[in-house]
């Protein structure tokens, strides 16, 4: 195998068969230090809580070492939340980084646009109208999510969609959104309204493996889909006219993808609900250290899964255990982010 030196520190490596890899040296550094920071706050986190756990206890028991106590600990109770966190935080990264990408805007994101109130809205539904099960609830967050992107799209769409255009038609309908889950909220008795502002803080309290799986194989299904789309979306960045002059089919292939990145968002927020400003942030953060143009698709999982469960942690270590849900952190910690997000592209002349 050759290696050869392209600019940018990029690297270029050739097989023998004459297949080629292109590696961007900072990208791999930057994604292999967020992969060993969100691994080592997940082995904290579990180790927290009102039993607490060294973490040289929690990697033995998560080898199978521990003592039986341990093992109803880790295995059962944290490490669900643990993983939940992780996919939650990657699907919401990706699906940012995705949503950031096709309408060429850093604020095009699923808080921005309203996908995660349109997840709420449907979970509201089914608690307040129906008073549904947890995994009815999870089902109409979906199904809610779904319907919003659906109509984002619809409502964006003229001759194609334009990145400005599906931003504001995403504020409007945001609004919308917020609204009737305003309203759900007042009709709803004493009971359902406080499982419904609980729900609607993003939290990771009680979750166990029942949403592990459904998240694992919708990541596994999904995330190739859109690491095949990559290079064709990173075509999307320079404009529709550049992308159908290189073969490109622009509007199915960002069809395709803004289809994965609501189901990506939906079912994250079904699962620990509207965890607020991870999509957001996780894409810019992830591009800044990697200083690479494109998606960036890989290191905004990365981040995203390492925010989350950082926040999870700093929550819990600061408050308590499970006295303050990771939304609120995340809604505070991206909030300061938007406002200097929005001096930033003030500055710049690009608002």
């Amino acid at each position: 195998m050759k290696t050869t030196r392209t600019p940018r520190s990029v690297r270029a490596l050739r097989t023998p068969g004459g297949l080629s890899l292109r590696l961007d040296v900072r990208t791999c550094v930057v994604v292999s230090l967020l992969v060993l920071a969100a691994l080592t706050a997940s082995v904290v986190l579990i180790g927290t809580g009102d039993f607490p756990v060294p973490a040289s206890d929690v990697l033995r028991t998560l080898v199978g070492q521990g003592s039986q106590g341990q093992e109803f600990i880790v295995r059962e109770l944290r490490l669900p939340r643990v993983l939940v966190g992780l996919l939650v935080g990657g699907c919401l990264g990706v699906g940012g980084a995705l949503f950031q990408s096709v309408s060429r805007n850093p604020l095009g994101s699923p808080d921005v646009l309203g996908l995660s109130q349109g997840s709420a809205a449907g979970a509201l539904t089914v608690i307040v109208l129906f008073s549904g099960s947890a995994g009815a609830v999870t089902l109409g967050a979906l199904v809610g999510g779904l319907v919003t992107g659906a109509a984002i799209y619809l409502l964006a769409w003229k001759q194609g969609v334009h990145g400005y255009r599906l931003v504001l038609v995403g504020i409007g309908l945001s609004a919308v959104v917020t609204a009737v889950n305003g309203y759900l909220i007042t009709k709803a008795d004493f009971v359902d309204a406080a499982r419904a502002v609980v729900w609607m803080t993003g939290s990771l309290n009680g979750r166990d493996w029942t949403q592990v799986g459904p998240l694992a194989v919708l990541c596994a299904v999904l995330l190739p889909v859109v690491g095949a789309g990559a290079r064709a979306l990173r075509m999307l960045e320079m404009g529709d006219d550049v992308s159908y002059a290189l073969g490109v089919r622009v509007e199915r292939v960002r069809l395709l993808l803004m289809s994965c990145a609501v189901l990506l968002v939906a079912a994250a927020t079904a699962a620990a609900g509207p965890v607020s400003f991870v999509a957001l942030t996780a894409p810019q953060l992830a591009r800044r250290l990697t200083r690479s143009p494109g998606p960036n698709l890989l290191p905004s999982l990365c981040m995203g899964a390492t925010l989350l469960v950082t926040a999870d942690l700093a929550a819990q270590r600061a408050f308590g255990a499970d006295q303050l849900p990771v939304g609120v952190v995340t809604g505070v910690l991206g909030g300061v982010y938007l406002l200097w997000l929005l001096v930033a592209e003030r500055r710049a002349g690009r608002i």
